[in-house]
Parts: C-alpha cells; sequence; structure tokens
C-alpha cells in the first residue's frame, strides 16, 4: 500500500454542495470544504470559529416575530432598530435604549426628551440644556408628572400611575393618558424606551428602507410612507411624509397700482424660497390692479405676509395665461416697473400622486440629490423623483424645468411591481422578473432619463444589499443569492448566481433577511426560514465568495442587521428559542473576535458576562433558566452547568466569567484529489494522521468522523488551575483509522475557546 501527503491551503472556497464533489478541476472544490458550520471563511484563506453572541433584550413579545433595521447616523452613531407588532425600540452597544431617570449633573449636556432626577423630583428635558438646574428652569425641564394643563407635543412623554407615556400627537392637552391611547402610548414598565408604530407583524419583514443623516425612510405597499426622525437620544418620531413643500406660501398678497393711469391689468403671486435655494413653495393666492406700465414713472408694489422658514420670494407676473418669473425679493414687497415675465421659469405646481390609497410605494432610495419611490400597488411600474435637492416635494412646472418632480413608467412587457431601487452610479430598478438600469448622460432632469433592460431573473422582497460597488440580492424564485454589477465589455450591469456551487442551502428554502458587516471581516448575512444564519464571506473584485452556515442551541435565526459601532461592525440577530419550555425571542449580539487574553474570549451564544471580585456564583441568567450551559472562567473551561433560579456555581472562584448556551462548530473536508490516475478516485482511502496548522487555538478535535474524534493535546508547562496557552503552530495528530473511498477528516470544536484552522495537511494511505 503507497502513502501520499497532501496540503489544503485556504479554506476560502466555502462550504460547496455535494453535487459539486467531482468538479475536482474547479479551484472553488479546491478550497472548499465539505461542512462549514458555525465557522467564518477568512477572505485570506483561513476558517475561523464565529464569536458567540451576547444577550441584548427580550423582544417585547414572545408570541410575534420582531425584525432589526440599521440605522447609522455617523461611524460613532448607530443603532439596530427593533421593529415588532405595533412598536419600535433602540438597541445600541449591545444595551437597550431606556427612559429611566438618570441623577442631574450641571456638567452634562441635556437634550429634549433626556429624563433626569433632581431633588427627588423626575424631570424631562424640553430643550437642549446645559448647567440649568430643572427645579429651577421650567423653560428647559418639565416635571415628568402628567399634568392636563400642558400642551404636549409628539415625542414628549409624561409619567403618569407609574407608567411612562409618549405623545403620539401635537397639541395634546387635556386627555388623560390611562384613557386616551389615541393620544398617548403607554411604555412598558421594564424600562426601555419605546414608541408606537402602525406596522403589524405580518408587514414587517416587507418594509424597505433607506436614510439621510437622521431621518430613516420606510415604505410598505400597505402603509402610507413614512420617516422615522432622530431629534436626539431619547426623541424619536415616525412621522408619515407630506410631499409637498415644507414651506408655506405667502399669505395676503396685495397689488397696487402707483400712478395708475391707464387699462392694463397685472396680476402677481408671490412663492417663498428656503435658505438652500432649491425648496420653494407653493403660489400664493393672486392678486392685481390696473396700470399703465409703458408710462414713464407708473409702477406697481407687491407686498405679502412673510412665510415661516423663507429666506428669499420669488414674484410671478401673469403673461398669455402663465406666471412667469420676473424677480425675487428679501424682503416681503417688490416693485414691477414694467419687468417683462420669464414663462420659461413658472411658480411650482402641486403633485401628490403618493398619498392616495393603492399608490403608497416599496420601494425607495437616494439617487443624483432626489429621494426616489417605486412599485405600489395600482402604478407598480411608476417612478417618481423628488425635485433636486429636496426630500419630499414631488412637484412640477409649467413648461418643465431641470430641478422639477419627475414621474415616469418603465415600459415593459410585464407588468411586474418594482420591489427594490438600488443607486450605484446608475440607478438600478428590481423587479420580481428582471433587473432594470436608469440613468442619464448629465444631470437627472425631466427630459434626460433613460431606462434600459439589463437580465431577467427577478429579485425576492429581501431589500438587496450594497457591497463595494455590486448590488446583492435574493432571486425572486428558486432561493439563491446573486450579484448585479457594472461589466465593461458588455457595457451594461450583468448578473451571476453566487449560490452556484452551493445549492443545498437554499433549495426549497426562503431567504427573510439579510445584512453587510463590512468590518472586521466582509460578511453578507442571510437568515432562511428554516431559521439557519447563512454567512457569505464576500469580497467581488477578488472573486471571493464563500458560504458558511451557522445555528444556535435551542434557537432559530428571525432577523438580522449590522451597524458600525467602533472599529467592527456589530452584527444584531433576532433568535427564537425554546427556554425553560416556552417559546421566546432574544436579541443578541454577535461578539467581537478580536481580544489580547484568553479570558476575554466569548464563544457562547446567548451569552452574559460576569467581571469583578473573584467568586464561584453568577446569577441574573434568569433568561436561560433551565438551560445547559457552558462556562469560561479565567479562560479555563468549567464543566457544564444547569441554570436554577436564574444561577449557577462553578468549581473554582473567577473574576472573569462568561455563561451562554454551548456552540458547536465544525469543519468536514472534501474528498481529496491526489496527483495520480484518476485523481487517486475509485480507490479505497485511509488517513494515519493529520497536521493543523492553527493560530491562537485550544481545544481542537479531529478524527474521520463527527463518532471518531481525537483530541489535540496542548498542555505543556502552564502551572496547574491554568488554561492552556493558545496555539499558534503546526499541531498533529494520529486518526482512528478508518477506511473508505473519500478519506474526509471532521474538524470539531465544543468548548467556548477561540479556534482558527490557517491550514490542514494529512498522509493518505492507498488501498486497491
Amino acid at each position: 500500500m503507497a502513502s501520499t501527503r497532501i496540503l489544503q491551503q485556504s479554506f476560502n472556497g466555502g462550504e460547496v454542495t455535494p453535487e459539486f464533489f467531482g468538479r475536482l478541476d474547479d479551484v472553488k472544490r479546491q478550497n472548499g470544504l465539505a461542512t462549514m458550520r458555525n465557522f467564518i471563511a477568512l477572505p485570506q484563506g483561513p476558517a475561523v470559529q464565529r464569536p458567540g453572541t451576547a444577550f441584548v433584550r427580550a423582544a417585547r413579545f414572545t408570541n410575534t416575530k420582531c425584525r432589526l433595521i440599521p440605522f447609522v447616523y455617523s461611524v460613532t452613531q448607530s443603532c439596530a432598530i427593533e421593529f415588532g407588532n405595533g412598536y419600535i425600540r433602540f438597541h445600541t452597544n449591545g444595551g437597550t435604549l431606556l427612559n429611566a431617570a438618570v441623577a442631574y449633573s450641571s456638567a452634562v449636556t441635556y437634550y429634549r426628551g433626556d429624563r433626569v432626577t433632581e431633588s427627588g423630583n423626575d424631570y424631562f428635558c424640553i430643550q437642549t440644556a446645559f448647567n440649568q438646574t430643572p427645579s429651577v428652569s421650567p423653560l428647559y425641564w418639565r416635571p415628568a408628572a402628567y399634568n392636563g394643563a400642558t400642551a404636549y407635543s409628539k415625542g414628549d412623554m409624561t409619567v403618569s400611575g407609574g407608567v411612562t407615556y409618549y405623545s403620539r400627537t401635537d397639541a395634546n392637552t387635556g386627555n388623560n393618558p390611562a384613557s386616551s391611547p389615541t393620544y398617548w402610548y403607554a411604555m412598558p414598565t421594564t424600562g426601555e424606551y419605546e414608541i408606537f408604530s402602525p406596522f403589524a407583524e405580518a408587514s414587517l419583514f416587507d418594509i424597505h428602507y433607506t436614510q439621510s443623516n437622521d431621518v430613516l425612510t420606510l415604505v410598505h405597499p400597505d402603509y402610507l410612507p413614512r420617516e422615522l426622525r432622530r431629534y436626539g437620544p431619547h426623541l424619536w418620531k415616525l412621522e408619515t411624509i407630506s410631499f409637498v413643500s415644507t414651506l408655506a406660501a405667502p399669505t395676503n398678497v396685495v397689488a397696487t397700482a402707483t400712478t395708475g393711469a391707464g387699462a392694463t391689468i397685472y396680476n402677481y403671486v408671490v412663492a417663498a424660497v428656503g435658505a438652500d435655494g432649491r425648496e420653494e413653495s407653493l403660489a400664493s393666492t393672486d392678486d392685481d390692479c390696473t396700470n399703465d406700465l409703458l408710462t414713464t414713472g407708473n409702477f406697481n408694489t407687491i407686498t405679502w405676509t412673510a412665510s415661516s422658514g423663507a429666506q428669499r420670494y420669488n414674484v410671478y407676473k401673469e403673461s398669455n395665461g402663465l406666471f412667469g418669473y420676473i424677480g425675487q425679493a428679501v424682503g416681503t414687497s417688490f416693485v414691477d416697473d414694467n419687468i417683462a415675465a420669464d414663462i420659461s421659469k413658472t411658480p411650482p405646481e402641486a403633485y401628490d400622486p403618493l398619498t392616495p390609497s393603492g399608490s403608497w410605494p416599496q420601494a425607495v432610495t437616494y439617487w443624483e440629490q432626489r429621494r426616489v419611490f417605486a412599485g405600489s400597488d395600482d402604478y407598480p411600474q411608476n417612478i417618481y423623483m423628488t425635485r433636486t435637492g429636496t426630500e419630499s416635494n414631488l412637484s412640477y412646472s409649467i413648461p418643465s424645468r431641470d430641478d422639477d418632480g419627475i414621474n415616469f413608467r418603465i415600459a415593459s412587457r410585464e407588468n411586474n411591481t418594482i420591489r427594490h431601487l438600488v443607486s450605484l452610479g446608475d440607478l438600478l430598478a428590481l423587479t420580481n422578473s428582471g433587473e432594470w438600469r436608469i440613468s442619464t448622460d448629465g444631470a437627472v432632469t425631466p427630459t434626460s432619463i433613460s431606462v434600459r433592460p439589463q437580465s431577467y431573473v427577478g429579485a425576492s422582497n429581501v431589500q438587496p444589499l450594497v457591497v463595494n460597488n455590486t448590488a446583492v440580492y435574493a432571486e425572486g424564485r428558486g432561493g439563491h443569492v446573486r450579484e448585479l454589477a457594472y461589466n465593461w465589455n458588455a457595457q451594461g450591469y450583468m448578473t451571476g448566481d453566487l449560490s452556484i456551487r452551493s445549492p443545498h442551502l437554499f433549495d426549497n428554502k426562503v431567504i427573510t433577511d439579510a445584512a453587510y458587516a463590512r468590518a472586521p471581516f466582509p460578511v453578507c448575512w442571510f437568515v432562511n426560514d428554516d431559521g439557519e444564519l447563512l454567512g457569505l464571506t464576500y469580497i467581488p473584485e477578488q472573486q471571493v465568495s464563500a458560504w458558511h452556515q451557522h445555528d444556535t442551541d435551542l434557537g432559530e435565526f428571525e432577523s438580522v442587521c449590522a451597524v458600525p459601532e467602533g472599529n467592527e461592525d456589530a452584527v444584531y440577530v433576532v433568535v427564537k428559542r425554546t427556554i425553560d419550555g416556552g417559546t421566546v425571542r432574544y436579541v443578541e449580539r454577535l461578539a467581537s473576535r478580536f481580544f489580547e487574553n484568553i479570558e476575554d474570549a466569548f464563544f457562547l451564544d446567548c451569552g452574559a458576562t460576569y467581571s469583578g471580585a473573584a467568586t464561584d456564583t453568577v446569577s441574573g441568567l434568569d433568561y436561560l433558566e433551565g438551560c445547559t450551559v457552558s462556562v469560561l472562567a479565567d479562560g479555563a473551561v468549567q464543566p457544564q452547568q444547569t441554570v436554577t433560579s436564574g444561577e449557577i456555581t462553578i468549581p473554582v472562584e473567577a473574576e472573569v466569567i462568561h455563561v451562554g448556551l454551548p456552540v458547536t462548530a465544525g469543519l468536514k473536508t472534501l474528498p481529496p484529489a491526489l496527483n495520480m490516475e484518476a485523481y487517486g478516485q475509485a480507490r479505497y482511502k485511509n488517513v494515519n494522521k493529520a497536521w493543523l496548522r492553527v493560530y491562537r487555538s485550544s481545544g481542537i478535535f479531529v478524527g474521520p468522523d463527527e463518532d471518531r474524534l481525537t483530541e489535540v493535546k496542548q498542555r505543556t508547562t502552564e502551572p496547574a488551575g491554568s488554561p492552556p496557552a493558545m496555539l499558534s503552530e503546526e499541531v498533529s495528530v494520529a486518526i482512528t483509522p478508518s477506511w473508505g473511498p473519500d478519506a474526509q477528516i471532521v474538524i470539531r470544536h465544543t468548548d467556548p475557546l477561540p479556534l482558527t484552522v490557517v491550514s490542514l495537511a494529512v498522509e493518505v494511505v492507498l488501498g486497491g
């Protein structure tokens, strides 16, 4: 019998389907694995065990689903927003935004909605305050207790009967919170800051969104389009969008003739202009006067009442049935001494196509300084763009101007609804049966739009991800994941199937949610309807796309999102778990995989950490009542414990203790391709020995299958009672003999310790 040694030097081919085992020529097969469970493929080649998840908060309801949507104001201000059945709450930096009062400090700047206690009394901040003592500063602070004479605004909070209430309306006066649910929303008594939402459970995963600064736009074909606006840490408002100018038209327009000789009627309107020079109100009501402006010394004076927020005013004069521009004023009066009306520039005309029922959009994005909507029930292929530089103004002018709002319909063979809008230089519209490119040679104007089909695949209702300059989206039929990127050779966008080598992870399944985490590893995360979390390590410019599957003990993944926190993107998940015989839903956060010392390693799910004086008891585990948990104490693995009355006791005292559900991670190699006749196929084989090059790793088991595993012995000179040092070297392990046609190797990891496999070499003995 002959023997040979083979080396697998990379695992960035990810997990591939058994149907692909015969493709010995494919580079992905050479770098692939038969199983990659709870491991992440790094772009450089190694396979690293995924970190555990830390428990953040129980969802509001245990019997209904909730969804996480990212909100990123800046790299230092972000949160995972929990949308549930009729509510919204906020999670950031591994915690949940609360409405509890904190002790007042004169050294802190407070913002509207912040709650403090001072001299035994609670107060809510009503405008930004610094060194304003609550008890003597009524302009900055309002007592927390409800007062029927106070005019509360939307977003204001008050306390009545020990319950904190959120005002759902403006001008909210004399409505008792306990008996006025139309005006007040009761926050949970457990202390979370929470606001009302109209979205029902069945609609949550069909909400599509986009963000600009502190405004998150939310659309769904069954609801009026809305904005979730952040005014401060404790002041969030969910408001319907008004598709008209934010500026009110001037009022009390009066045209007065000076000298007045003549019989010509001159008619005028005025429109307010915002500070940015782009936002213009609708025209005022008109007023006229009689004069002869051809006579020297005659003129007309137009006056009006100022509009709130206006910086200047455009004045228009009627000419041949249209009001044409004659000038601009800073104040509230204008003199016309026979200025010719420019009818190529007319005041905006009101246009609001998205408010009537049946016309509510389901796709939204920003493109070329316009907010874009599309995909309503009644107008499934219509696209609406706001005026340049405005958020919601859809008005137009006669004749049309370059900065007017835009409305057009995609002309296609099938009347398929636009599900998504993706901005990638060009604007991409994805329907359930095709992909369209919307472009322009220059500025986007009502006359410069070009629409071309790019492919006929179709997208599901899961919101696409944007990775660099590529769109990644779930296919409309078949459950696969595709990429859409510009191809210079084709002079257009081409789509490709990212799941072609791993269809076993997708066939007969449906993707329900997706997120993209850029750092520290570029991974697209997808949730399947079977409760599995799928990861795709993806760098399109390097042609790296590696799939890995993730599961969790006693649970199923239901939602995922990623937001920047510090130097990494934090991945938040919603997990439906069975705890102590009951169903619960928890928000959890994927831990960082970067740590200096072994005692800081976190490889447990739904876990918690105790840090403090040495102890052998950890409490506060009520959320894991009755569960068998793994424990890492000062870097040493302890015997598994059962949570009883919310606590556990371990055999030793420790200062840093991680407790959580165990994670089973595993790798399984593909049948080897040998450098010999028929690549060594059609011959029985046996693996005698394996060499693993690992990095900062511990707790390694290797074998021919999961039932015959051998532990890599790694304790050397460490003192008794201390954990073994992490290994960063090549280690060898003798494999339990097992003859068969495949000669596959299984690596399994069950301890709450890190494992990084850099490469794998095996000695294979060949039979007849």
